[in-house]
């Protein structure tokens, strides 16, 4: 059973998607509908979304916008577009973000719902347990290994000294019509834990095969969005070189560092989704120039080892480490020290705005300089609390003071804890309290 959330501005275009989906024989078990972008990230926050189906043109926030944040939010939620506009730009940006189709308004219905069928079938919630999975792998999947020369010259890229990577490049291209240009690179690198779900060691045959099937899924996420190369490495690593030219690295609409961070946590829940294995992801920096690769090479790999201190994250971003910091590895306190900062000036961030329209986990990250991924983990490690959890915390509360201490109106109070809509204020606060603002203030005086 999925979930779908609609987003349109044109409640009656949200409406009439509501009742064709419910009406289609699709499996579904919810179909939500927002009016406005910020609409729709409380529902990504708090609900388990499978699909979006969002208009581009919507008031303060648009369509691409609201892709940018979802998938900051859960990388995996899938997404098809709707517009009144054959716009190129808006197109490119929308596949570039990885919608699924592109449609344009007026909807045919029977199109529409096939392309639905289409994403929602390529899902395929129910993964396969391991010890199927394999089996059948072992007895319908024929491996098509790597060739062994080009996997060695992808790997002379990352590895030092400098110099390598220019002569590895050149003979990629010579030899195989790989290019290898860059100017700007970034490094993702798997470190798969080759452990059951059993805790048992996997024997070395099926490691081999589900290495093989993580550099698929790698490929499967990577091949229509981005110039990459994905490889195998020493100790059972996977090796991930994205490359931008000058153009798209020039495109400001979405920052690469949150990308990165998106592909890092896709290929891990899909790795645990479909093999039942967990993997440790390390992201590099972004650096210009073909000579540096052996460095994001490094920076990659030192970003792995921070699964040492959190063993209950899997994602990790070289910069969001103070590494200027230490002039030796540092230690458990210094780290909890850094940590404890970092949320500690969150918080005090949010509880300044949080009645703020548009709050965004990425907008508290930026002032915290870290990537929203880690933030989030900290910040609910710390606190109990994910971080939205704490934003509709603070804003159900305030909202109850204000209706129960003061005269305001419902839209007042709605607009006073920085919701768009009283409509949208009610869901959440009913939601929250189990009640609807009417009967709380109803209650109160009698």
């Amino acid at each position: 059973m999925y979930n779908i959330l609609i987003v349109d501005d044109e409640p009656l275009i949200c409406d009439g998607l509501s009742n064709l989906l419910s009406t289609s024989g699709i499996s579904l078990a919810n179909v939500y509908i927002a009016h406005s972008g910020y609409e729709a990230l409380d529902y990504l926050r708090i609900e388990e979304i499978d699909l979006l189906v969002t208009d581009i043109q919507m008031g303060s926030m648009n369509g691409i916008e609201l892709m940018h944040q979802a998938k900051l939010i859960k990388p995996w939620v899938q997404t098809i577009i709707i517009s009144a506009y054959e716009t190129f730009q808006y197109a490119q940006m929308a596949i570039r973000l990885g919608a699924k189709d592109y449609m344009i308004k007026p909807l045919n219905n029977e199109q529409f719902l096939d392309s639905v069928r289409n994403v929602l079938l390529k899902m395929d919630k129910p993964a396969a347990a391991e010890d199927q999975f394999l089996s059948k792998m072992q007895e319908h999947f024929r491996m098509d290994e790597p060739l062994p020369q080009r996997t060695e010259l992808y790997n002379r890229l990352l590895a030092p000294p400098q110099s390598n990577a220019a002569e590895a490049a050149k003979l990629l291209y010579e030899r195989f019509g790989t290019r290898v240009e860059g100017p700007y690179f970034a490094v993702i690198k798997l470190k798969l834990n080759f452990t059951s779900a059993k805790e048992r060691a996997i024997p070395a045959s099926d490691a081999q095969l589900l290495q093989y099937a993580a550099l698929n899924i790698a490929g499967e996420l990577l091949e229509k969005e981005w110039n990459y190369l994905a490889f195998y490495s020493p100790n059972q690593e996977i090796s991930i070189l994205i490359q931008w030219d000058e153009s798209e690295f020039s495109e400001s609409s979405v920052n690469k560092i949150n990308q990165l961070d998106m592909i890092g946590r896709s290929l891990h829940y899909n790795i645990h989704k479909y093999l039942s294995l967990h993997c440790v992801i390390g992201i590099s920096q972004i650096l210009r120039g073909i000579e540096f690769l052996s460095i994001l090479d490094e920076q990659a790999r030192k970003a792995i080892l921070w699964n040492r201190e959190h063993r209950d994250h899997y994602v990790f971003y070289y910069g969001d480490f103070n590494w200027s910091t230490y002039t030796q590895d540092p230690t458990e306190e210094d780290l909890s020290a850094q940590n404890s900062l970092i949320v500690e000036k969150s918080k005090a961030y949010i509880d300044q705005f949080f009645n703020q329209k548009g709050l965004t986990l990425h907008e508290v990250a930026q002032k915290n300089h870290v990537s929203p991924n880690y933030l989030s983990y900290l910040f609910k490690k710390d606190t109990g609390y994910n971080l939205w959890e704490y934003v509709i915390k603070l804003r159900m509360e305030e909202s109850r003071r204000l209706m129960l201490q003061t005269d305001l109106r419902r839209y007042e109070i709605s607009e006073r804890v920085g919701y768009e809509s009283p409509e949208h204020f009610s869901k959440i606060f009913k939601k929250y309290f189990g009640m609807s603002p009417s009967e709380m203030k109803k209650q109160s005086s009698d």
